[in-house]
């Protein structure tokens, strides 16, 4: 069952480079949502939030790369590819944004998903189907926004859109954007928008549609930090940050 309803931004302006996201799924899920700390030899430091027994969603690494994830619904799958959570791992691993869009290149991403990357240097979309990964450059204004839904051609791949609302989410993440500034309580305010309620950019769940806002984060990639924001940002359950260059991993 498709059920999630994601909205994120990354936006690169002057010295300042952010990457954020409402992640929405089934509200039953909330309680298996963990912060994962992870070590090792050779790679840079991760810190992010996850599913217990995943090893790679949302977050940042102590090189300043982070990534987002957006739900995509399309047919066909190749199992010689990277499963999706593996290629956000595999970005989690990475040095730079260059290096794991040319990763994501190379292995190819198993089944569709929008994997939203950035680092010091900006933002990078990949639009990931069974057959192709295809790429989205920053705008003028140095954003890169996405939803549910492919924005760039994917010849052959048939794409399936279970939530119209991506459609007007995206619109008024554009919005939004445009009317603000590049600063991470501008961005925290954009993710706390209700226009749509309760099919929202913070979203709600109804009778019929038990998918919800479960966490909100906003990441600073130049200073290796992100904002945590448990459940909905308009009615937190819990705040923290991310911070992958602190010791105690």
């Amino acid at each position: 069952m498709f059920s999630d309803g994601c909205t994120a931004i990354s936006w690169k302006d002057g010295d300042t480079s952010l990457l954020a996201q409402n992640w929405d799924w089934q509200e039953e899920q909330k309680n298996n949502l963990i912060r994962l700390r992870i070590k090792q030899n050779g790679k840079p430091k991760i810190d992010m939030i996850t599913e217990a027994g995943i090893i790679g969603k949302i977050g940042l690494n102590s090189a300043g790369v982070g990534v987002c994830l957006n739900a995509i619904r399309a047919k066909g799958v190749d199992f010689g590819k990277l499963p999706c959570h593996l290629a956000l791992r595999r970005c989690l691993d990475s040095c730079s944004r260059t290096e794991a869009v040319v990763a994501l290149q190379s292995a190819g991403v198993a089944s569709s998903c929008h994997i939203l990357l950035a680092d010091p240097e900006g933002g990078t979309g990949v639009e990931c189907s069974s057959a192709d990964v295809v790429l989205l450059s920053m705008s003028d204004d140095g954003r890169v926004v996405h939803t549910n839904h492919f924005i760039q051609e994917h010849p052959g791949v048939i794409e399936n859109v279970p939530y119209k609302d991506t459609f007007a989410r995206l619109a008024r993440a554009i919005e939004l954007a445009k009317k603000s500034r590049p600063e991470i309580e501008s961005v925290q305010k954009l993710l706390q928008d209700e226009d749509g309620y309760p099919t929202a950019i913070n979203r709600q769940h109804t009778d019929d549609d038990t998918t919800a806002t479960l966490f909100s984060i906003v990441m600073d990639l130049e200073e290796r930090y992100a904002d945590v924001c448990m459940g909905r940002p308009t009615v937190p359950d819990q705040r923290f940050k991310l911070q992958p260059n602190l010791g105690g991993v």
